[in-house]
């Protein structure tokens, strides 16, 4: 069931410089299309060959000669895309529901003058409803894999909860590619990485934030729960600092390696003694962006075998669910610390009409990187451990996340 925005609105709310903002788990582009009994035709049919053929007619005049530069290289992954939340834009307001994204930084939301069937299944910023809108008139272009996104550009009054952000640039798309933006929950994406990612749109807005002094420290924090428990958060970003109630233990630090996505070193990934991946370390994004946790195809494939998961015809991999509490932990060591992960936390279930599914939640892709090998730490990493982005000190903090919080309030309270 999808909250409102009215239950959005008032889960926000501050306390000692703290802003937290609500996010909501819904149902990825890849469940949907699987529920659906489309999920193989539709990964035969958008690769991206076959997308480049038949979309490429639509693009405007003139937009090929774009200079994507930066941009060309987002590592979304959108079929997978599952903890959203709300932010507005303009006067009076305007209300969208975003993906909050470590692996990209720059803002946009769909355009009313857009033209593409995506655009008419989601909310649409109109600028001449809004007093405080101001047109940019550049153009700015992203690539997705399966085409680019286009759009104009504007500066415009953002909230955040209840935090303000003054004139904040943001893309409006007029043309969103594929099939995968018409079925996904969101209406657009608010990135947070560095600025050297959003070369196209201007300042991030974290930065923004950050410039008009509106938190009391350079930090953010996310929370991705999966307790089931009634009064738990499903999720929640939380901008200023760190909520020590939602995670234990002590934070484990990691300095920024490249100052572009939230880069760290990876010392190593083993699958329970049998091999070790990385054995001289790594390079690792920390995408809450991402669900899966993404790894060089070679590796992820012996990967695989040692968790005995079974490739599909569509490059997914399926484990037997009566077996996931035999399979082996996978352990991911940063800075010295081991981050253990059992088969309840990589294996994603999915329920087809009665029946229940289980597949890996590791996927091959061999990232380009100058130096080490690059994976993604996704939401099946970041599901178990609260993650902190400290921008004061370009770092990213590791802590056992808590997943009965309000539980355990309850029975402190009640004894």
């Amino acid at each position: 069931m999808r909250w409102t925005v009215l239950t959005l609105i008032c889960c926000s709310w501050t306390a000692h410089g703290l802003i937290r903002i609500p996010l909501r788990q819904m149902l990825s582009v890849r469940t949907q299309l699987r529920a659906s009994n489309r999920l193989e035709d539709f990964m035969r049919d958008h690769q991206p060959d076959v997308f480049n053929r038949r979309y490429a007619q639509c693009y405007p005049p003139g937009i090929p000669s774009l200079r994507l530069g930066k941009s060309s290289e987002r590592l979304y992954n959108f079929m997978d895309a599952q903890y959203y939340g709300l932010i507005s834009l303009g006067t009076p307001k305007q209300n969208f529901t975003v993906v909050f994204d470590t692996g990209s930084s720059d803002l946009w939301v769909p355009s009313s003058y857009c033209v593409s069937e995506a655009c008419a299944m989601h909310r649409k910023f109109k600028a001449f409803e809004s007093s405080t809108f101001t047109h940019d008139g550049r153009m700015f272009g992203i690539h997705y894999g399966k085409g680019h996104m286009l759009g104009i550009m504007g500066r415009e009054v953002l909230k955040i909860g209840p935090l303000t952000v003054k004139n904040q640039e943001f893309g409006e798309s007029v043309y969103e590619p594929g099939f995968v933006f018409v079925m996904a929950k969101f209406d657009g994406v608010l990135g947070l990485g560095y600025p050297s990612l959003a070369e196209e749109l201007g300042t991030p807005v974290f930065d923004s934030i950050m410039n008009q002094k509106s938190v009391d420290q350079p930090i953010f924090s996310f929370y991705l729960n999966k307790s089931k428990m009634p009064r738990d958060p499903e999720g929640e970003l939380l901008l200023g600092g760190m909520d020590e109630a939602l995670y234990s233990g002590p934070i484990n630090w990691n300095p920024v390696t490249l100052k572009s996505y939230w880069q760290i070193k990876m010392s190593s990934i083993q699958v329970q003694g049998a091999l070790t991946f990385c054995p001289r370390g790594c390079q690792a994004i920390v995408d809450t962006g991402t669900s899966l946790i993404i790894g060089p195809n070679r590796d992820i494939l012996a990967l695989q075998q040692l968790i005995g998961a079974t490739p599909t015809s569509i490059g997914e991999y399926l484990i037997d669910c009566a077996r996931i509490s035999s399979l082996p932990q996978v352990t991911i060591t940063l800075n010295g610390v081991e981050y253990v992960l059992t088969a309840e936390s990589y294996v994603k279930r999915e329920l087809m009409g009665d029946h229940e599914i289980c597949f890996s939640g590791f996927q091959g892709e061999d990232l380009h990187s100058s130096t080490d090998p690059l994976w993604i730490l996704g939401d099946v990493f970041l599901s178990d451990y609260y993650s902190i982005y400290d921008r004061g000190q370009d770092r990213v903090g590791f802590a056992k996340a808590r997943h009965t919080r309000y539980a355990t309030l309850d029975a402190e309270m009640d004894s």
